[in-house]
């Protein structure tokens, strides 16, 4: 009997929606199923075919025991070796080298040193940077916000170089990116599941949480078009399964924004029942895909296009 286990926390309408799609479609020798952690031993067969990965962001336990079953040959969507390297200014690099256009960003060394740090420890960093470049690059107004997090923590809009150095003294320790504004007159986030189901929602980020999803932008054909495509490259590229990816339109042309939601936004609540009904759908249907291919003892995860390109390069 093969498992699909869904890991999750405090979640409630998408995991048991899931659980109940994938055991009705399933059939004999397939069950879903809530994860259930007894004991976290080195090596063994892995338990879960397919795991569904909703919260080892937040709990590190998860994460290395994640790592562990996909040794062992659990197929882990999201890839959890790639998510735990993966942070926003990177994503937007390979963006850039895979043709999606993003707005002009810069990182931004920590206002505050690490733990364990000293001023020596940056004898590398110019000090001051270069604000005069950096500024030109990303112009103000602009958004400041962590370089590896989510969920619209720490994100600042800032309206001059003034309010930028009094902002950025307030950040701490976080490592935080200075990005472009990108003036829309559309936005869509996008659902994409196994790097070939992707599903367009109009979306409004200046609304509250529970109001986003109450957009009327309509792209025509050319523009879902485009929408589609460069969802399938980013997600493709970096080795997603099960992402989101944010496009705000300026002049016709769609910026991917946010592309990096490993544990997107799936509950009844906040995305409206026909957005919910399609995620579940396809959420299900590919994770019996993936537990339908899966072999123990092989390496059952996905790996993106360009890290696989690169080590193709180097067994040249």
């Amino acid at each position: 009997m093969k498992k699909i286990g869904i890991l999750y926390g405090q979640e409630n309408t998408f995991p048991q929606a899931f659980i109940a799609r994938v055991n009705r479609y399933c059939g004999a020798g397939l069950i879903a199923e809530p994860v259930q952690i007894s004991k976290a031993l080195q090596g063994g067969p892995p338990e879960y075919a397919v795991v569904i990965d909703r919260i080892s962001h937040d709990v590190p336990f998860y994460r290395a025991w994640l790592k562990n079953a996909a040794l062992q040959g659990s197929a882990v969507i999201n890839n959890p070796f790639w998510w735990s390297a993966d942070e926003k200014f990177f994503n937007n690099a390979i963006a850039l080298h895979t043709g999606v256009p993003v707005p002009a960003t810069a990182l931004l060394p920590s206002f505050e040193l690490p733990d364990d740090t000293t001023g020596n420890s940056f004898r590398n960093l110019s000090y001051p940077l270069d604000w005069e470049a950096i500024f030109a690059e990303t112009g103000f107004p602009a958004y400041m916000k962590p370089f590896a997090g989510g969920g619209w923590k720490n994100v600042y809009r800032i309206k001059d170089r003034e309010e930028f150095f009094e902002v950025h003294a307030q950040t701490g320790r976080h490592v935080m990116l200075l990005q472009e504004e990108i003036v829309f007159q559309s936005y869509f986030r996008c659902y994409c599941i196994g790097g070939k189901y992707v599903h367009i929602m109009p979306y409004e980020p200046r609304n509250t949480p529970d109001k986003r999803y109450d957009a009327d932008f309509l792209p025509d054909e050319r523009l879902k078009n485009t929408i589609t495509q460069y969802t399938l490259m980013l997600n493709r590229a970096l080795g997603y399964d099960f992402n989101t990816v944010e496009f705000a339109v300026r002049d016709g042309v769609p910026y991917a924004i946010d592309f990096c939601n490993p544990a997107p936004d799936a509950d009844l609540h906040s995305v409206g029942e026909a957005n919910f009904e399609w995620v579940v759908e396809h959420a299900a249907r590919y994770a019996i895909e993936r537990a339908t291919e899966q072999e123990n003892g092989k390496d059952n995860l996905t790996w993106g296009s360009w890290l696989k390109q690169a080590v193709q390069q180097d067994h040249k």
